[in-house]
């Protein structure tokens, strides 16, 4: 009890001091996204959430890219709503919410009262909160409706991966954060690779991912929790695998943007005995990163048809 009271006290000076670097903000319209408004105080109470979710302190060499984060996460709900309301009958199971929100407190090291209480003592609605996760579920929904018949499982991989499982003595599970930013024409790559690393490095990842990275994780610093071995697709898993802990991975190409993992931490898991269950797990898996690699392609195609239109200079 006293490590979660003593996070809420530092949460509120920090939250203080957003309020007073912030003082003369306002309600007044910031900019709009189609039809949908966004105030200055909204792009306050997305800074609130990502030092609250990503367990960042608030200083003012930190407020252009908090600020910048804050606008982009907006600006991206207000897409995402902007696109869920064309699709009806769009809903999503009961149970996710709760696992999600459970999954976002876990990431976050408190339990869910101890999230919902720090939310609220930050003067930030719980039910924002969970109508942002709702958001992500019905987001998460309109993908799979739109690109279900794209989910091509390579199953050869995914049985070798159970002899992996199978094979191995001991079970590994990572603590990784992510960084993912938008792809570049081929004879630029190394060069934003060279510039992604500096930047780590005099920064911090956390820092980075806020600022630049285009996962939904980036309002999180990049952070992904602790994820079993067995879960990780197998192009990643080298990579993350032959990361010493707290150092970044070479970076991974994708279609959709340049991947690098940080790994944080590193454990021995319980070994899985159960196959079916184990193979279940890895065509999920298999299932959410390509259903990511959908998201991001298609909300990227949004951005070039919903117009953005700011009030206040930026």
């Amino acid at each position: 009890m006293i490590k979660l009271k003593k996070r809420f006290t530092t949460l509120i000076i920090y939250i203080f001091l957003i309020s007073n670097s912030f003082a003369s903000v306002s309600d007044a319209i910031f900019a709009t996204v189609g039809g949908k408004a966004i105030t200055q105080y909204d792009i306050v109470k997305e800074i609130k959430k990502i030092l609250i979710l990503s367990g960042q302190s608030f200083n003012e060499n930190m407020r252009e890219e908090l600020q910048q984060a804050a606008i982009n996460s907006a600006i991206k709900r207000s897409i995402k709503k902007i696109e869920i309301e064309k699709y009806e009958s769009l809903n999503f199971n009961p149970n996710d919410l709760r696992e999600e929100l459970d999954r976002i407190a876990k990431i976050s090291n408190m339990d869910l009262q101890t999230l919902k209480k720090t939310f609220v003592e930050n003067e930030i609605s719980w039910n924002e909160i969970v109508d942002q996760v709702k958001t992500e579920l019905l987001w998460n929904t309109l993908i799979f409706k739109l690109y279900k018949d794209r989910l091509s499982i390579n199953h050869e991989e995914i049985e070798e991966q159970l002899k992996l499982v199978q094979g191995k003595k001991a079970i590994k599970e990572y603590l990784i954060s992510e960084i993912i930013i938008k792809s570049v024409p081929q004879i630029e790559v190394n060069t934003k690779i060279e510039e992604l690393k500096n930047r780590i490095k005099d920064e911090t990842f956390e820092k980075v991912a806020i600022d630049v990275s285009i996962s939904e994780t980036s309002v999180r610093g990049g952070n992904l929790g602790w994820i079993n071995e067995k879960e990780i697709a197998e192009n990643f898993r080298s990579a993350i695998t032959n990361t010493p802990v707290g150092n970044i991975s070479k970076p991974i190409i994708l279609n959709q943007g340049i991947l690098i993992f940080k790994v944080r931490d590193v454990r021995d898991a319980k070994k899985f005995t159960d196959l079916d269950s184990a193979k279940t797990q890895l065509v999920n898996a298999e299932k959410t990163k390509i259903l990511q690699m959908h998201s991001l392609s298609h909300y990227d195609k949004l951005t070039r048809t919903i117009s953005v239109k700011y009030f206040i200079n930026q």
